[in-house]
């Protein structure tokens, strides 16, 4: 009781450096939480640019189609019809995109008499909520492949994937669990959403403040606490063997292109890799169109879509 009340009310010289330093520490540590709780809820509530869309007059002649997620709500994505029994090409934008942002690939695929479908990913696009940098998205994507199957105008038991980072780790994790799912092709994904949480951390320039890491990563884990036994997608990744797999990195994102590569080498055959200079958002168009050309030659080696008619 004596230290608490002379920390309180100093009167040795001694007493009055450490409570002086214990102000400063306090300070210091409220500060830095305060700076990561702000992060984080940047990273967790991305800027969102919805654009409104009249299918009516869209090329594609798409449709809305919605499904039921696992809390009871819904989501409505675009359908692109193509040959009619054929697989359905399913297109995972990434993190801080939306589905029209990827609406050439769509047509590139729709082109080729795929039928493609696409969606806003929570807390992107005209979706609302938060996102969870791919552990909800997962059980997104899966109600969506379950909704389409139960069309009688689709192959229901051959689906394929596409995905970019948040979008790729999505991809991962429905393929290494759903037989259904007979190729795909992931763009910079990652192995754990943490791992993107880290980056975005990086990308801040916030990076270098002491303990503004691990403040971030406790607190992602502590909003996302539901899924605090969720492995990351590695271990699985035996389970895709005998799936055709293409997996991509990019130049402009070392570090994600880094977990790309990792995520090749511990996956199963057959795969193959590539390697572009930029980000499909921010590509020229030549090599937008020889990137789409890459996804369109994959899938249509591995899974034609006139392969059962």
């Amino acid at each position: 009781m004596d230290v608490l009340a002379e920390l309180r009310y100093p009167t040795t010289r001694l007493a009055k450096v450490l409570s002086g330093l214990l102000a400063v520490f306090l300070f210091v540590a409220f500060s830095i939480a305060t700076v990561s709780g702000f992060l984080i809820y940047q990273i967790l509530r991305p800027a969102r640019n919805s654009s409104a869309f009249d299918l009516n007059v869209m090329m594609g002649h798409p449709a809305a189609v919605s499904f039921d997620l696992p809390d009871g709500k819904s989501r409505e994505g675009w359908f692109f019809p193509g040959l009619r029994g054929a697989p359905t090409i399913i297109v995972c934008h990434g993190y801080e995109s939306q589905r029209a942002d990827v609406l050439t690939l769509v047509t590139a695929l729709q082109e080729h008499q795929f039928n493609v479908f696409l969606f806003d990913f929570a807390g992107h696009g005209t979706s609302p909520g938060v996102t969870t940098l791919g552990y909800e998205e997962t059980a997104e994507l899966r109600s969506a492949i379950n909704t389409l199957a139960a069309r009688d105008d689709v192959d229901s038991q051959h689906f394929g994937l596409w995905g970019e980072d948040m979008g790729g780790y999505v991809v991962l994790e429905v393929a290494t669990s759903d037989p259904r799912i007979a190729a795909f092709a992931v763009d910079n994904a990652y192995d754990d959403p943490r791992e993107l949480v880290q980056f975005e951390i990086n990308r801040s320039g916030l990076a270098a403040l002491p303990l503004v890491r691990r403040f971030c990563d406790f607190a992602f884990r502590l909003v996302n606490y539901k899924f605090r036994h969720e492995p990351p997608v590695s271990p699985r990744l035996a389970k895709t063997r005998g799936i055709p797999k293409l997996f991509i990195q990019t130049d402009e994102r070392p570090v994600l292109a880094a977990e790309s590569l990792q995520l090749f080498i511990k996956s199963p055959d057959p795969k193959q890799m590539a390697r572009e200079r930029q980000g499909y958002f921010n590509m020229s168009d030549d090599d937008r169109k020889a990137y789409e050309n890459l996804i369109v030659s994959f899938f249509l080696l591995n899974l034609p879509p006139t392969l059962r008619h």
